[in-house]
């Protein structure tokens, strides 16, 4: 679980790919349990997914000769902040799941990459040209879509139904993911992969167990085989998600993760009875269009800056 080297991320995209794949499959399978548990508490969520998460994990890392890299950390109130804003993030997002159809909270999750690019751009202070910023303006625009039919300001309904509420949280999970995934990049500058990873499932676990006065509940045993596996099954895609980037660059890489949207399609139909909107379609495609054009655009321009320096190496 630690950086890629240069060589291992040019070495076999195939299995890259391959592994890609296998971790969206893993983290659909997550999501697909935890819809499934219907009456459970979003922060109780959290715990299951978190705590369970970190068992194949560090079962791994012990299998790697890694496990004392897990613990070791010069900032731990980085990571803290990283578990605070994350467990917010998948509070959210699992809540949403619990009030929209499991393929609509998939899509508008996929508004965080193009949330970084605006947190980038106004915290960070990058350069972001025009092409990345018009790609994020028709991506938010893909969000809207999906989201417009759910707030029903112009009905007589008002915002307060369940749909609404979970668009806007689900939603509001996306913006905290690109807040965390800001969090993680000045993580990595000082601190290795596996005590991130690690660190985040404690923090998680922990920060969770403050939501129990807000309404836990006694699982039945079908609910809590589905949290526990959700939480394995969180894990396992993570650790298949840090094993790819080893033989494949991201740019070639990060395009599989809308295997999700398919994934979700077809589970929500055939296991909850969600059948996909015409917004919420057209929606994921702008989304999806937008983000592949900026991985597109990314890697261009990569290739353009490698050819540049080798043609000034003398």
């Amino acid at each position: 679980m630690t950086a890629p080297s240069a060589e291992l991320a040019k070495g076999d995209p195939l299995r890259g790919i391959a592994l890609k794949v296998a971790s969206v499959c893993c983290f659909v399978v997550m999501a697909t349990m935890l819809k499934a548990t219907h009456t459970v508490p979003s922060g109780q969520m959290v715990f299951f997914r978190s705590f369970f998460a970190m068992l194949p994990v560090l079962a791994f890392l012990a299998w790697k000769g890694n496990l004392g890299l897990a613990f070791h950390t010069s900032r731990p109130l980085g990571h803290i902040l990283r578990g605070l804003i994350g467990v917010s993030a998948m509070s959210l997002g699992f809540f949403a799941l619990t009030r929209l159809p499991l393929p609509e909270t998939t899509a508008i999750g996929y508004a965080a990459p193009l949330i970084i690019v605006i947190l980038s751009a106004v915290l960070l202070h990058e350069r972001v040209h025009v092409f990345r910023w018009t790609t994020v303006l028709v991506g938010l625009a893909g969000v809207l879509v999906i989201l417009w039919p759910r707030l029903t300001v112009f009905s007589g309904e008002g915002i307060g139904n369940a749909e609404a509420v979970g668009a806007l949280a689900s939603f509001a999970g996306a913006i905290f993911s690109a807040f965390a995934m800001l969090q993680v990049r000045t993580l990595v500058q000082t601190e290795r992969t596996e005590a991130i990873v690690t660190y985040f499932f404690i923090s998680a676990s922990v920060i969770s167990l403050f939501t129990i006065p807000f309404g836990w509940v006694w699982p039945t045993p079908e609910q809590a085989a589905l949290l526990v596996g959700a939480g394995f099954f969180g894990g396992i895609g993570q650790l298949l998600l840090t094993s790819c980037y080893r033989y494949a660059d991201m740019s070639v890489i990060a395009p599989f993760e809308y295997v999700s949207l398919l994934l979700t399609l077809v589970i929500g139909y055939i296991i909850f009875a969600d059948v996909p909107t015409i917004a919420m379609i057209i929606g994921a495609l702008i989304i999806v269009a937008s983000g592949i054009a900026v991985i597109l655009r990314e890697r261009y321009l990569g290739l353009d800056r490698s050819k540049s320096r080798e043609a000034n190496t003398p």
